[in-house]
């Protein structure tokens, strides 16, 4: 079975996402924007989401981390939980 890791960010407004991904973009820490402004409890671990395996996570995540391109910032994302950032760093 496949495994990745990611990290990710998750907020409330498709707004604040996209916010926060210009400032990815230019170059801001994802760690430490995960632990400012991340509503999961991953964001005390710079929004890491450690070993992920398919069917883990809803399913617009799992597209994510096992279909898109690694080291990319992904989303805004909707899932039921809000608006998600999503980097994947590791997939085998």
């Amino acid at each position: 079975m496949p495994i990745a890791m990611a990290r990710h960010i998750l907020v409330k407004t498709a707004a604040e996402a996209e916010q926060l991904k210009q400032r990815l973009e230019r170059g801001e820490d994802f760690a430490a924007l995960a632990r400012k402004h991340s509503t999961c409890a991953s964001g005390k671990r710079g929004g890491d989401l450690g070993e992920v395996r398919p069917g883990q996570m809803v399913r617009s995540i799992d597209a994510v981390i096992f279909k898109k391109p690694l080291k990319v910032i992904h989303g805004p994302l909707k899932s039921q939980f809000g608006y998600h950032l999503v980097q994947v760093y590791f997939r085998d």
